[in-house]
């Protein structure tokens, strides 16, 4: 309970610096697009060490203090951070963790500019970006595996190659929606006969529920929350996940991790792998306990649909928790970087040093 209050109170701590930086910001979207071009300014307030005497006398264990910055609920990068501070999984490796919750525009200014040296959403395609934009970052170690999903609200689209000539809505400027882009293309989908209607992600549930467009594109935890409700008008369309592994010869599409600032990692290489196997270690229990996690993240969410979590955690397959360091995963980062060229989300692939041994 200690734990909780702590993550809870460092977000409301922040709800000053929040606001204005919000004043100040042209805006962002949701799962780390559009970084703002500014440039990288170091700071020396991650990492501390608590050295104080316990009450008997003895001077305990040290913990190494992190702040991490990371999107607010109920973004998937909010999932982990919940269950390691209920389960202090950080204190176990020797690191006291302080995770502070933004928006996404705010998240992308803040962590851009230093300010937090290590980021808890890192959308890879978005830290590609924001190192293209002289940002000097790296992709410590992924989270989770893509997954979009699409549900349809007419019986006139049945598969994913039915959506020319019918609406779509999105969140058009998401790394998550950028992906679809990808496989809808694969599929042989020509978009431009598409009626794409753009909104927040929070709106995207309810253009399901309202039937407002003819298809909606969303993601976890908004996917399992929708489907929860067994409405008789919406109807899931799997995306041809198959076609990924046919074009790039993998099936790795690594999606969401920690990032941080190279110069971060050149100066804390012990912190950074704990942090590692803090959250391999939460996410190694969150798997094997799925409804005790599910409690944990509904709680910080402020949602009560328990079960629904809890489906998502035990199937794993569209929540895609999946920890692994980047230099594991080259293979799957080529091709992700590849299809964002294939979309125009690049102009060229990015360049690898984006991985923390290139």
């Amino acid at each position: 309970m200690m734990r909780h209050q702590k993550f809870m109170a460092a977000a409301a701590a922040s709800a000053l610096a929040l606001t204005l930086a919000a004043c100040n910001d042209d805006g962002g979207t949701t799962d780390g697009d559009d970084t703002p071009d500014t440039t990288d300014t170091d700071t020396d307030t991650d990492t501390d060490t608590d050295t104080d005497e316990g009450d008997d006398g003895a001077a305990p264990e040290e913990l190494t203090e992190l702040e991490i910055v990371g999107f607010q609920h109920p973004s998937l990068g909010a999932f982990l951070p919940s269950v390691i501070m209920a389960e202090g999984f950080d204190e176990e490796h020797g690191l006291d963790i302080t995770f502070v919750e933004r928006p996404p525009d705010v998240y992308n200014q803040e962590f851009t500019v230093g300010q937090y040296q290590i980021g808890a959403s890192g959308s890879l395609m978005s830290e590609a970006r924001r190192l293209d934009q002289g940002v000097d970052v790296v992709y410590l170690f992924n989270v989770h595996d893509y997954w979009g999903g699409l549900v349809s609200t007419t019986d006139e689209i049945t598969d994913i190659t039915d959506l020319e000539g019918h609406t779509l809505s999105g969140a058009t400027s998401s790394t998550n929606y950028a992906m679809f882009l990808w496989f809808a293309q694969a599929a042989g989908v020509n978009m431009d006969n598409v009626g794409v209607e753009v909104h927040d992600t929070g709106a995207l549930g309810s253009q399901a529920q309202t039937g407002r467009t003819d298809a909606v594109q969303l993601w976890e935890p908004a996917y399992a929350n929708l489907m929860s409700q067994e409405l008789d008008n919406v109807t899931d369309i799997p995306l041809p996940f198959e076609l990924w592994e046919e074009e790039f010869g993998t099936s790795d599409i690594p999606f969401l991790g920690v990032a941080v600032h190279r110069a971060w990692l050149d100066d804390h290489a012990d912190e950074a792998e704990a942090l590692q196997r803090v959250y391999e270690d939460a996410a190694e229990w969150t798997l094997a306990n799925p409804e005790a996690a599910a409690e944990i993240i509904a709680e910080a969410m402020g949602s009560d649909n328990v079960e629904a979590l809890t489906g998502l955690i035990a199937d794993n397959d569209r929540l895609g928790l999946n920890v692994r360091p980047a230099s594991e995963i080259e293979e799957g980062i080529q091709a992700v970087f590849d299809a964002g060229v294939d979309i125009d989300y690049f102009d060229t692939a990015p360049s690898l040093t984006l991985i923390p041994e290139n």
